[in-house]
């Protein structure tokens, strides 16, 4: 592992680093914090409601792999809302999606239905598979200026809010851009170095008082003070939809009460094991879709959970 320096604070974790200070090894990162084991009497709504807007007519993808990423790690119920047609395959993906309908693509008419839906949720995720569109940018920025749950934002969310940077300030807010749309957020590209990313996440974290988790070889998340690195995942992850996925675990567990930069660095883990894992069974052929399989097992793996024995 390469030296901390002080200056960052960096924790470095992932089966070619630890998971925090006092991790040791290839598989020990410790998730018991964030699932511990369960209650007998626990019920629904204990672990978490994820409301996630996402999907056009066009990508259907995105919000399928965010919903089964988030119930995957622990949420207890999700509900998407986007166009028919993307919620129309949602719902025939799986019976666990529960969806909402729009009429067309998001738009400025649909913020009074979806600000009133959220108060039935403890978490937002935003962004994906949206259309790109100067109204569906509008109803984007309006939605995360009213609502005030804890949030993930992503994808074109995150290009609708580099024009009013500000609306996040004050929000419990989880930013997961890869380079590009770093580029477009900050004005500032940049390169495959592990140094200058840090530098550059945790001072726009900083100045945007948010938690910033560039994705890429190497993860780089920050709130402006830690910088925390996470070197799980494979080179064969660059298929669509693992970032969507990574959301949909950021968001599951910011609906569990856990702080958005435990939440990005517990996320970042998971779905780069979980990749790893899918990557080692499929190689090349390996799909975004495929992670769903090791989410749980990874979870299981490294918490007090264990799995589930019949008597």
């Amino acid at each position: 592992m390469r030296p901390r320096s002080s200056m960052d604070r960096a924790l470095v974790f992932g089966t070619r680093g630890c998971g925090f200070e006092s991790c040791r090894g290839r598989k020990n990162m410790n998730l018991k914090k964030y699932y511990p084991k369960r209650d007998p009497w626990s019920h629904k709504g204990q672990f978490g409601y994820v409301l996630i807007v996402a999907g056009s007519k066009r990508y259907s993808g995105s919000p399928i792999f965010n919903g089964i990423a988030a119930l995957r790690s622990g949420a207890d119920l999700i509900t998407i809302v986007g166009p028919k047609r993307a919620m129309d395959i949602a719902a025939s993906f799986l019976p666990d999606i529960i969806t909402y309908p729009l009429d067309d693509e998001l738009k400025l008419k649909h913020v009074p239905k979806i600000l009133d839906l959220a108060k039935n949720f403890h978490s937002l995720i935003i962004g994906c598979g949206l259309n790109r569109s100067k109204e569906t940018y509008q109803a984007i920025r309006k939605i995360i200026k009213n609502i005030n749950l804890p949030m993930v934002i992503d994808a074109e969310a995150i290009r609708a809010i580099a024009q009013e940077k500000n609306i996040i300030k004050e929000k419990r807010a989880l930013l997961t851009p890869h380079t590009e749309e770093f580029r477009i957020l900050t004005g500032e590209r940049v390169k495959p170095e592990v140094e200058e990313r840090k530098e550059k996440v945790k001072r726009w974290a900083n100045n945007l008082k948010t938690v910033i988790l560039l994705k890429g070889h190497i993860d780089v998340i920050s709130d402006g003070k830690k910088v925390l690195l996470n070197k799980t995942g494979s080179s064969f992850m660059t298929k669509g939809g693992f970032g969507d996925t990574l959301t949909g675990i950021c968001g599951a567990l910011l609906a569990r009460g856990i702080k958005p930069l435990e939440a990005a660095q517990v996320a970042s883990y998971i779905n780069g094991r979980a990749g790893e894992l899918a990557s080692k069974k499929y190689g090349e052929g390996v799909l975004a879709s495929d992670i769903f399989e090791f989410i749980p097992e990874v979870i299981s793996a490294h918490s007090s959970i264990g799995r589930a024995v019949a008597s």
